[in-house]
């Protein structure tokens, strides 16, 4: 008797796809696995899958005649080359309304020009994010799928069962069109850079500042994480500081190089932004520090000749609740940069996207989840439409609450020589987006001097030119 058909494919056996396909087989979906390399397949099958109802193809074409018709495909695949590759291939070998799904880290450029190409062969396409890790995908990611509700409607109960569940709810819902689903990953991933740089700066205050070492500090995130600031990155920060490093006597975190890359999605969101003109200056700083952060030689050879501010000295008990808030203010700030620039991208691309919906399926299984999170939800649930974060009353009087903690820790971190640009960037976004007059009219005026590039007047309609250079007392 032959073995029944799967419910679904998925290419690609590295960690994030191994994982998803245990997932997956342990909700009680029958899945069909191919790996370009057969070795690590055999491997998988053999070591992995255990009794579970997976079966291998050593061949796309065995891999495809796994599948039950219409067949629903998920690649895990390195994003770029190798998702064109696999879509070459497996496109010849499928047939009328099935359907391809991009699991990885895609840029949206890309999923809709493939959603085009591949949608001309009368094959569906979703283009979907996956957050959450490793452990995530074990266990139960968050997804973020875009494309066709048709499509998405194919496969709603498989990915709800495999995703994180919160209060009852699988962390998936159908995005929107095109290429909302890796949209709104990317956004995530730059919220995600901008939440892990301000966790390092508050770190860098306490141990360079305060002199504290990871086991005064583990019990310190801890702390945090157990309060209004939950989330599953302070969690694991505060594990990491309790870690001994099991080839010296040092803890692991003293013994690691300060040097963090940075893999495109950050950038990609401080691209998109400056291109919306929607205001990301936190994720912008996070990216920018880990460019700099691979430039160790130039900072040590820099440190010894301009050398460096002492630290100024504060008790560390109050420097730990200052830390807290400011951390706090500057996530809710952060999250207000990232969920309008979601709202100027679902306009612009027209993807019809639901914040509130977005806030929810964050709430568990990713990297960014929070108990904040639950707490934007209803901002938007409350009023969809709601333009800025900081509109909402609750979050409003937060950060009014602990904006004076934000400043006094910018300050102190000035006055150190310690650099903060997170904490300072979301410091400087509140007191700009909180200002009626910006001194960009002077910006107007010198565009206007040297390039004729006009100016709009507070007094009247249209746009308007001045012979500068002509006028006394100009220059």
């Amino acid at each position: 008797m032959s073995d029944p058909k799967c419910d679904i494919g998925v290419i690609g056996l590295g960690n994030m796809g191994r994982n998803l396909v245990l997932n997956l087989a342990d909700k009680g979906f029958t899945v069909g696995v191919y790996n370009r390399t057969t070795e690590k397949t055999d491997e998988f099958m053999s070591h992995e899958a255990g009794g579970r109802s997976i079966q291998a193809g050593r061949t796309l074409r065995e891999f495809v005649d796994l599948l039950e018709p219409p067949r629903s495909v998920l690649l895990i695949v390195s994003a770029g080359k190798a998702v064109d590759a696999v879509i070459d291939e497996l496109t010849p070998l499928l047939g009328e309304s099935d359907l391809i799904i991009d699991g990885g880290n895609s840029h949206f450029s890309d999923t809709d020009w493939r959603a085009a190409k591949v949608e001309k062969l009368d094959l569906g396409y979703l283009g979907m994010g996956i957050s959450g890790g490793e452990e995530g995908a074990r266990h139960g990611p968050s997804l973020m799928p875009g494309g066709h509700k048709q499509a998405y409607d194919r496969v709603h109960y498989i990915l709800e069962k495999a995703a994180a569940q919160v209060d009852g709810e699988p962390c998936v819902t159908f995005l929107g069109s095109g290429s909302a689903g890796h949209y709104v990953k990317m956004v995530h991933n730059g919220i995600e850079y901008a939440f892990m740089e301000m966790i390092a700066e508050t770190y860098d205050l306490l141990h360079r500042g305060a002199g504290l070492g990871p086991e005064q500090l583990a019990p310190i995130y801890r702390g945090w994480s157990q309060g209004e600031l939950g989330s599953y990155l302070l969690e694991i920060t505060a594990r990491i500081f309790e870690v001994k490093d099991p080839q010296s006597d040092h803890f692991l975190v003293d013994m690691i190089l300060d040097q963090a890359k940075q893999k495109g999605t950050g950038k990609w969101t401080s691209q998109d932004a400056m291109e919306l003109q929607e205001p990301t200056p936190t994720i912008d700083g996070a990216v920018s520090m880990r460019n700099l952060s691979v430039h160790g030689q130039l900072r040590q050879q820099l440190e010894e000749r301009l050398g460096r501010s002492e630290p100024v000295q504060i008790e560390p008990e109050r420097l730990s609740s200052l830390l807290e808030s400011a951390l706090y203010t500057g996530l809710i700030l952060t999250f207000s940069q990232g969920m309008a620039l979601l709202a100027g991208a679902s306009r612009k691309y027209e993807y019809g996207l639901k914040l509130e919906e977005v806030c929810r399926i964050w709430r568990g299984g990713c990297i960014i989840r929070a108990k904040l999170l639950e707490r934007l939800r209803l901002a938007y649930q409350d009023r969809p439409d709601l333009p800025c974060l900081l509109l909402d009353h609750e979050l409003g009087e937060q950060v009014r609450s602990g904006a004076p903690a934000l400043r006094e820790v910018v300050s102190l971190a000035a006055a150190s020589g310690i650099p903060a640009p997170g904490l300072m960037a979301s410091l400087a976004y509140l007191d700009a987006m909180r200002s009626e007059h910006l001194p960009t009219n002077l910006v107007q005026a010198q565009r206007d001097f040297f390039g004729g590039h006009t100016f709009e007047r507070v007094d009247r309609e249209g746009v308007f030119h001045h012979q500068w250079q002509q006028s006394r007392g100009s220059v």
